[in-house]
């Protein structure tokens, strides 16, 4: 039952695979240049002239480099660009011949090529970070750890590869939403915990949260009059778009997908400790497992919603320090739309995980009470949890 218990999971993978493929959508042709579409990479061969200028009163260092693009159209072509002389900007770096880096390239109405300073390439440093990520968790967790990886990418590839296209070709976010999550924590869960009891109260938790966040955020963005255009890249994606987009829909797929790495967290948390507890006491009734269970999760929520809005508050924390630099009224700040909707957000998502304490708590203490007398159930509904199988 130990291999099978990890069988179920990848038959579970191949066939959300085999879902999203087929109903992977065709994306429009709008045919406009998308964010970074305009740049290429290049190496600095020289630098050319170095100084200080004045740019509204703040002293910085410019520079003139001589760099060769090295991909493109105009690969192996030299040519000159400016740092520091048009944008204010830290004097932290300073290019150096040798540093690769991003240029824009864009050509004037008289076929005059120019080339501007657009970032540093960082793919060398970000690919080391995550390598060692993956060292580490492999590392510490091993075979699950394995396992997590392959959650984690099978996350990415359901957001970039089915939710992101399928809004984009006007399907409704909420709903694709819903569904996407579902899959991704579903898939994701199975793949590292197995096919077990654990896992099946924590995925069946999930879904009843998801849908529960979903109704809240639904009732709230309504009752604040909020319609999702707080956000300026997604006025700017209007723009952009033939295909006409639910802005609110958007809004409220977005507030789902933001709860769904706490939930993951959260569900298996709350299943592991009702299951060990189960384990280490079984005599121990629904009542006194609950309490028992509930005083574990009482401090796990505790702890997370103050994680969510310290994430939110650190993610604001430049808009806020200028709100408070011209001696705004905090009262009226969170009127705006865009700091309206992103309390809404923390608050509902909260108020999901919240919920998910004694959802979960009840769900898994019926699989646990009953997983003596599953019989052959247990060849279909899996062992206890990964690694356990005992028996009272």
């Amino acid at each position: 039952m130990k291999n099978r218990s990890w069988l179920f999971p990848f038959l579970l993978l191949i066939g959300v695979l085999a879902y999203t493929l087929l109903t992977q959508a065709q994306l429009p042709g709008e045919g406009f240049a998308t964010f970074g579409a305009d740049t290429v990479r290049a190496e600095v061969l020289q630098i050319i002239e170095e100084g200080q200028i004045d740019l509204g009163g703040n002293l910085q260092t410019y520079q003139v480099a001589r760099v060769n693009i090295l991909e493109g159209q105009y690969e192996g072509i030299m040519m000159e660009i400016d740092y520091g002389r048009r944008q204010v900007r830290s004097d932290d770096y300073l290019l150096k011949p040798g540093d690769k880096i991003l240029v824009s390239i864009s050509k004037t109405p008289e076929n005059v090529v120019n080339a501007y300073f657009a970032d540093y390439v960082r793919t060398t440093p970000i690919l080391w970070l995550t390598v060692i990520f993956a060292l580490a968790i492999i590392f510490i967790s091993q075979w699950k750890g394995v396992r997590a990886l392959i959650s984690m990418a099978f996350s990415l590839y359901v957001i970039i590869g089915y939710i992101i296209p399928q809004i984009l070709t006007g399907n409704d976010p909420l709903r694709v939403s819903i569904v996407g999550s579902a899959l991704l924590l579903g898939v994701t869960l199975y793949l590292t915990y197995g096919w077990t009891l654990k896992t099946h109260a924590a995925v069946l938790s999930m879904v009843i949260v998801l849908l529960l966040t979903g109704a809240l955020s639904g009732l709230f963005v309504v009752f604040a009059k909020l319609n999702g255009s707080g956000d300026e890249n997604v006025m700017f994606l209007m723009q952009l778009m033939e295909t006409p987009i639910n802005l609110r829909g958007l809004l409220l797929g977005g507030m789902i997908i933001g709860a769904l790495g706490v939930l993951d967290d959260l569900v298996t948390t709350q299943a592991s400790a009702v299951f060990e507890l189960h384990h280490a006491n079984p005599s121990l009734g629904f009542r006194g497992l609950y309490n028992a269970s509930m005083r574990i999760g009482q401090d796990h929520v505790a702890a997370t919603v103050n994680t969510l809005v310290l994430a939110y508050a650190g993610a604001s924390l430049p808009m806020m320090l200028m709100f408070s630099l011209g001696q705004g009224d905090y009262g009226y700040l969170i009127n705006f739309s865009f700091i309206a909707e992103e309390i809404v957000r923390t608050l509902v998502g909260s108020l999901g995980l919240i919920a998910a304490v004694p959802i979960t708590t009840s769900i898994a203490i019926f699989l646990a009470q009953r997983a003596e007398s599953l019989g052959a159930w247990e060849q279909v509904l899996g062992p206890v949890g990964s690694g356990e199988g005992h028996h009272h």
